[in-house]
C-alpha cells in the first residue's frame, strides 16, 4: 500500500502525448526518499514486533495494545483499545493521504493519460484478480475463505525498499510504472475492506458522511486554500465513518479523493514572484506575510497537505501499525500449526504466484494487444521482476487480516503467510532481475541520463564563450511559463560564470500542451537565418501570450529582419527539420518536459534555480564528462 507521492517535476512542463513522453514523468525524488526511509523503519517496526511477542516480556506486548484510551467531550464519547486506535485512528489519516495522491494522479498525474495508464491499471487488475482467485482455490472453506482480501494488496514501501536492493542500479521508470500500478491497487483495496469488511451499518451516521463528505468537495468547489476547513470536515467525515459502522479507510481515501489537485496557475505563480520581489525590497513584517500567502496559495491544498502528512505517515503511522499488528507469537507451537496451516500457504501462493503471473502476465498481454506499451528503458524481465515485489503485502494485508478472521489462529496464520510471502517476494524479485540482466540484458530501467548529440557550436544555439569549458544546455518550450522563468538563471549564471560559461537552447515544443510552441521555434530558428536568434528568443518569451502568426511577424519587423525573407524561412521543411532535430535530441536523451537541463552531456535532476545550477556547474569542473557530450 502506498503512502502518496509528492508533486511530480515541480518547476516543469510535461507533455501529454505519447510520441514524445512515450513513458511517465520522472517521480519526485522527496516521495522516493521518504519511501525508502519510511520501509527501514516499517522493517525495524517489524522485527521489534516479533521480537518483544516472542520475548519473556510478551504480556507487556498484549497488555499495551490492549490498554483502553477514551477521547471524551461534553459527555460524548469514544473509546477503544491502542490497537485500535493505531488501526482505525491514525491509519485513516494513512489512507487520507493515499486519497490525495489518487486525486492528484487522475487530475494532474499519469492516469490523466488513459493510454498511458492502460497497462499498469490492466496490471493492477491482473495482480487483483489473480492472487484472490488463487486463494479461494487452496484455502480450505469456511471462515478461511474469508481471508481473500488479504491477498489484494501491496504495500508500497516495502516494494520501492527492496526494489532499491534487489532491483536494477538505476529503476526510475520501473518504479513510476509500480506506483501507477498501486494507484489502482490502493482504490480496489479500500473499497474491498468497506465493502465486505465493515460491521452492522448506521444509516444516520451514513447520511452525515453523505453530507460531508459534499461539503468537501464544495471547499474544493470553491478554491478554498486553507488547509484547515478540509482537515476539520475531515475529521468529522472520520467520526460519521467510525459512527457508521464502516472502517475508517473508507473516509480517509473518500476524504482524500475530494481534495481537488490542479497544477500552478501562471497567474498564481506571477503573483508570489511579485510578492517575493517586494519583500526583498522591502522586508516588513506584513509584505512578508503577503509572499508567504501569496507563494502558499499558488500551491493546491492537495499538494500542501501531502507535502505536510506524507513523512508522518511513512515514518510514524506505518511503523506504529506495524509495531501494533505484527508482534505474532510464534511460541507454544504456533509457528509449527502455521506452517501447516493451508491458510498460511494459500497467503504465500497468493501473493508470491498470483502477483507475479497476475501483473506480470496481465501486462504482457495488454501490451501485445495494443492497449498501450511499456514506459522507455523498461521490458518485460523488469516487469515480471516489480510483479514479483508487488507480492510484499504487508499493511493492507495485515489490516485486513485483522478484520477477516474472528479466529485468533487464524489470524496469526495469515500473519505468518504474509511474512513469509514478503520473504518469499523479494527472492523471486531478485530472480526475475537476475535473468532480465542475464539473459535479456535488461539492466537499468530508466531514462536515457546522457546528452544524446553533442554540442556543435556551429549548429547549436550558444550564448556566451562558445569554447567554454563548461556547459549548460536547456531543453525548452517558448510557451512554458517555467522556461520563461528560466531564462534569467540563465543569464545570471552567464554573469556569476562570464567566459567560462555556454548556454545552449535546444527546441522542445510540447505541441499538445502548448499549441503555438511549434511555430514560435520555427520563428526563433528562421530568426537564425538572420543572425537574430536571441533577439527573436528574448521577444518570444517575452510576449508568451501573443504568438500567434501575426504577432510573430510582428516580432520579426521589430528587431528589423527582412519579413518576406522571414517568413518564407518560416514554413520550410528545413526550418521545421531543425525544430525535429531537437525534438529527437531531447528523446534520445530523456528530456521529457521543460525545461530540462543537461550540465555537460550529464542530465540534471533536481531544482533548476540559479543556485543549484550553479552548483551543479561548479561540480562538473573536475568530471570527465561522457564520451559524446560537450
Amino acid at each position: 500500500m502506498r503512502v502518496g507521492r509528492g508533486p511530480a517535476g515541480p518547476g516543469q512542463t510535461r507533455c501529454r502525448r505519447r510520441s514524445l513522453t512515450a513513458q511517465l514523468a520522472a517521480p519526485a525524488r522527496r516521495f522516493l526518499s521518504t519511501e525508502a526511509g519510511g520501509a527501514v523503519m516499517l522493517l525495524a517496526a517489524t522485527v521489534v514486533a516479533l521480537l518483544w511477542a516472542n520475548s519473556p516480556w510478551s504480556s507487556t506486548y498484549q497488555a499495551l495494545w490492549h490498554a483502553e484510551a477514551a477521547l471524551s467531550v461534553a459527555g460524548w464519547e469514544l473509546s477503544m483499545d491502542l490497537e485500535h486506535w493505531v488501526n482505525d485512528g491514525l491509519m485513516a489519516l494513512f489512507f487520507f493521504v493515499i486519497g490525495l495522491e489518487v486525486r492528484r494522479e487522475f487530475s494532474v498525474g499519469e492516469l490523466t493519460d488513459l493510454r498511458r495508464a492502460a497497462v499498469p491499471v490492466a496490471a493492477a487488475i491482473g495482480g487483483l484478480a489473480v492472487p484472490a482467485l488463487l486463494y479461494l482455490a487452496l484455502a480450505p472453506g469456511g471462515e478461511a475463505s474469508n481471508g481473500w482480501g488479504v491477498v489484494i494488496g501491496t504495500d508500497t514501501a516495502f516494494m520501492l525498499g527492496a526494489l532499491a536492493v534487489v532491483g536494477p542500479t538505476f529503476a526510475t521508470q520501473l518504479r513510476i510504472f509500480l506506483l501507477t500500478l498501486t494507484v489502482i491497487d490502493d482504490i480496489v483495496a479500500v473499497s474491498v475492506i468497506g465493502v465486505f469488511y465493515s460491521e452492522a451499518l448506521d444509516l444516520g451516521a451514513i447520511a452525515v458522511m453523505v453530507v460531508l463528505a459534499a461539503l468537501l468537495g464544495l471547499l474544493s468547489q470553491l478554491g478554498v486554500w486553507r488547509a484547515a476547513p478540509y482537515l476539520l470536515v475531515g475529521l468529522g467525515l472520520w467520526l460519521a465513518t467510525v459512527q457508521a459502522g464502516l472502517h475508517a479507510s473508507i473516509a480517509g481515501m473518500l476524504g482524500g479523493l475530494l481534495v481537488a489537485a490542479h497544477a500552478p496557475a501562471r497567474e498564481a505563480v506571477e503573483g508570489a514572484a511579485t510578492r517575493f520581489h517586494a519583500f526583498r525590497q522591502s522586508p516588513d513584517v506584513e509584505v512578508g506575510r503577503r509572499a508567504r500567502l501569496g507563494l502558499v496559495q499558488a500551491v493546491s491544498v492537495n499538494e500542501r497537505l501531502q507535502l505536510t502528512l506524507h513523512p508522518w505517515a511513512s515514518y510514524v503511522i506505518v511503523p506504529l501499525f506495524a509495531l501494533a499488528n505484527a508482534g505474532v507469537d510464534l511460541r507454544d507451537g504456533v509457528l509449527t500449526e502455521a506452517l501447516g496451516s493451508r491458510v498460511t500457504w494459500a497467503v504465500v501462493a497468493a501473493l508470491v504466484i498470483g502477483k507475479f503471473l497476475g501483473v506480470g502476465l496481465v501486462s504482457l498481454a495488454a501490451v501485445r494487444a495494443g492497449l498501450g506499451g511499456l514506459p522507455v528503458g523498461v521490458g518485460f524481465g523488469h516487469v515480471f521482476g516489480g510483479a514479483a515485489l508487488s507480492g510484499i503485502g504487508f499493511t493492507v494485508s495485515l489490516l485486513i487480516a485483522g478484520l477477516a478472521f474472528d479466529d485468533p489462529a487464524l489470524r496469526d496464520q495469515a500473519t505468518v503467510g504474509v511474512l513469509l510471502a514478503a520473504v518469499l517476494a523479494t527472492g523471486l524479485g531478485w530472480a526475475a532481475f537476475r535473468a532480465a540482466a542475464v539473459f535479456r540484458g535488461q539492466t537499468d530501467a530508466d531514462l536515457p541520463r546522457v546528452l544524446d548529440r553533442p554540442v556543435d557550436p556551429d549548429t547549436d544555439h550558444v550564448r556566451g564563450n562558445r569554447e567554454a569549458p563548461l556547459t549548460l544546455v536547456e531543453y525548452g518550450d517558448f510557451e512554458c511559463p517555467f522556461c520563461a522563468r528560466a531564462t534569467g538563471v540563465a543569464q545570471e549564471l552567464l554573469a556569476q560564470f562570464g567566459p567560462d560559461l555556454r548556454y545552449v537552447f535546444r527546441h522542445l515544443p510540447l505541441v499538445d500542451v502548448h499549441p503555438h510552441a511549434e511555430l514560435a521555434a520555427r520563428a526563433a530558428v528562421a530568426a537564425q537565418a538572420q543572425g537574430r536568434f536571441w533577439e527573436m528568443h528574448d521577444l518570444l518569451f517575452a510576449h508568451q501570450d501573443e504568438l500567434e502568426y501575426a504577432d510573430i511577424a510582428g516580432y520579426a519587423a521589430q528587431l528589423d529582419l527582412d519579413v518576406e525573407t522571414f517568413l518564407r524561412t518560416l514554413d520550410t521543411e528545413q526550418t521545421a527539420a531543425r525544430v525535429r532535430a531537437d525534438v529527437a535530441s531531447a528523446e534520445a536523451s530523456g528530456a521529457r518536459g521543460t525545461p530540462t537541463f543537461f550540465i555537460g552531456s550529464t542530465r540534471h535532476t533536481g531544482p533548476h534555480d540559479t543556485e543549484t545550477l550553479a552548483r551543479a556547474l561548479e561540480g562538473s569542473r573536475h568530471r570527465v564528462d561522457v564520451p559524446g557530450g560537450s
